[in-house]
């Protein structure tokens, strides 16, 4: 039976499981992308229900055999400071960012450096960077951690907004290559927001 305690995540995607239990995806530093399952975290009165929360960083714990081990526990890991609340106009940027990680990483597969990476875009969209640049510095960083890195792209031309977006579509080709047809749910909300925006309602 593998027992990890405190490795360094965040909280990708959940489900339900169950009547009272939940699956997580964790993404994190050392094992890499992995599931783990837990009972008793639904409800308000759930212990874990308010620190299980996405793009905050978390120390948690799993035991167990097989591709999805019980969680043991889970705190933040902030040092005792609270984080500033993620703006809520970027939490569509936020969950674009880990559907990336969602859609393009291995299972068990450490990233170290790409994992750093994201909590970085993570805390600049908390800390209210320009949005576009950090959406495509982490486009740029996560491509070349797949080794599908643009080798003439230097990333000091995404620094300012102009650069960025006109770097935008060459990103989004290289990205939607290496998803291969597949479609990213964020991006088909936020065009559906952008519409209704533009309709008026």
């Amino acid at each position: 039976m593998q027992r990890v305690a405190h490795a360094a995540a965040f909280l990708l995607h959940q489900h339900p499981w169950g009547d009272r239990g939940r699956i997580f995806e964790l993404y994190t530093r050392e094992h890499g992308r992995l599931s783990v399952f837990a009972q008793g975290v639904r409800g308000p009165q759930a212990k874990l229900a308010g620190v299980l929360q996405p793009f905050v960083p978390l120390l948690v714990s799993w035991a167990g055999r097989g591709e999805a081990p019980r969680l043991t526990g889970a705190e933040p890991d902030n040092a005792g400071q609270p984080l500033p609340p993620l703006p809520p106009a970027r939490l569509m940027s936020a969950y674009y960012l880990s559907e990336l990680v969602m859609s393009l990483t291995l299972r068990h597969d450490p990233q170290p450096l790409l994992y750093s990476h994201y909590a970085d875009a993570l805390s600049n969209l908390r800390q209210e960077a320009p949005e576009q640049c950090t959406l495509r510095r982490f486009e740029k960083r996560l491509l070349d951690v797949l080794g599908y890195g643009l080798s003439d792209v230097d990333e000091s031309l995404l620094t300012d907004l102009a650069g960025a977006e006109a770097l935008r579509p060459r990103l989004r080709a290289a990205l939607d290559q290496c998803l291969e047809g597949r479609s990213l749910r964020t991006r088909v909300v936020a065009k559906s927001l952008l519409g209704l925006s533009r309709s008026g309602r």
